[in-house]
């Protein structure tokens, strides 16, 4: 048997939802929505209740209100975005920020201390300078551009208060939320179905996904985390039951990823790196600093937090930290 016919390995979730379990109706209708949002595209596959209402054309206009929303606040590539806004501003304009905004700088900078910088909601001028975002780069910048960059850059810069939900610019920083907001906009669609009566579903934008409760038939929402090509394991199957996941990698587009702490792409071994987790914010904004932090750190960082995650190097070496060991 060839290793793209290989039986799957399955990982499962540590505990069953009992609520959910006893919420599923056979009866129920699987039904698909897609579009696009952030730069890529988004995927829902629900469950609907014969009986719910609303019915599908509003579920699906819903949806698309929800991330017009995200997007209208987080999006670096809308200049009339409130980060957009926010980057631009002079120094000591003070934004209050809504909940989803709010929601997403407080585990930001939470993950940014946690993960020693590997993850930054503040990188906005690296990723502009390197033409990783609305802005192309003509050529690679020279080194008194990356410093610059840096010395303008930096969660440790902001000001943030959260009891109060404000946002300080404190001069010159650009935040970009890539490595994050993503993941928030999955967990927020899911939330919302459940808002709907609809708590059976998967809910995936660009690759990042969440699965709430179970398909009708009983079994629960499969993701297969991809191989990169020269990985040769058997594909890493996961029950998607109350489980998110997210995946950092450059074997697709090459190195997109910036260290923050240098402001130069990455180019260490690892290549891919998956986390599963409840949330798929939490587990967005890890894989991106897994992704940074060279293998060994990677590694003492996902045992330190309880991660559940999966690293790839570039010669094709899996690597599963033990919370993601102990659901196979």
């Amino acid at each position: 048997m060839s290793d793209a016919q290989a039986a799957p390995r399955i990982a499962v979730p540590l505990a069953i939802d009992l609520a959910a379990l006893e919420s599923i109706d056979p009866a129920a209708r699987v039904i698909s929505h897609h579009g696009a949002t952030m730069g890529t595209t988004w995927q829902v596959r629900a469950a609907m209740p014969p009986s719910l209402r609303p019915d599908e054309a509003q579920v699906a206009a819903r949806i698309e209100a929800r991330l017009d929303s995200i997007t209208r606040q987080m999006s670096h590539w809308d200049a009339g975005s409130l980060l957009s806004r926010f980057n631009h501003a002079p120094a000591g304009t003070v934004f209050t920020l809504p909940h989803d905004f709010a929601e997403v700088m407080a585990r930001g900078l939470a993950i940014a201390q946690a993960s020693g910088g590997a993850f930054d909601p503040a990188i906005g001028r690296l990723t502009d300078l390197w033409g990783l975002g609305p802005n192309p780069a003509k050529n690679q910048p020279c080194p008194d551009a990356v410093a610059g960059a840096l010395h303008d850059s930096g969660w440790q810069r902001l000001r943030y208060d959260a009891a109060a939900s404000t946002l300080t610019q404190p001069g010159g920083v650009w935040l970009d939320l890539s490595g994050i907001a993503k993941g928030y906009a999955v967990d927020a669609i899911a939330d919302l179905l459940g808002e709907l009566g609809i708590g059976h579903a998967l809910v995936e934008i660009g690759g990042e996904c969440s699965g709430r409760g179970m398909r009708p038939d009983g079994d629960p929402w499969w993701v297969d985390i991809e191989n990169p090509p020269a990985c040769t394991q058997p594909p890493l199957r996961i029950a998607m039951h109350q489980l998110a996941i997210a995946t950092s990698g450059d074997y697709l587009r090459g190195a997109h990823t910036l260290d923050p702490r240098s402001g130069m792409p990455v180019m260490h071994s690892t290549t891919a790196v998956s986390v599963v987790h409840r949330s798929c914010m939490i587990a967005d904004a890890w894989a991106t600093a897994l992704g940074v932090l060279g293998l060994e750190e990677a590694q003492d960082k996902a045992r330190a937090h309880d991660l559940a995650a999966r690293i790839v190097d570039r010669g094709g070496n899996e690597w599963l930290s033990p919370a993601m060991q102990s659901m196979m």
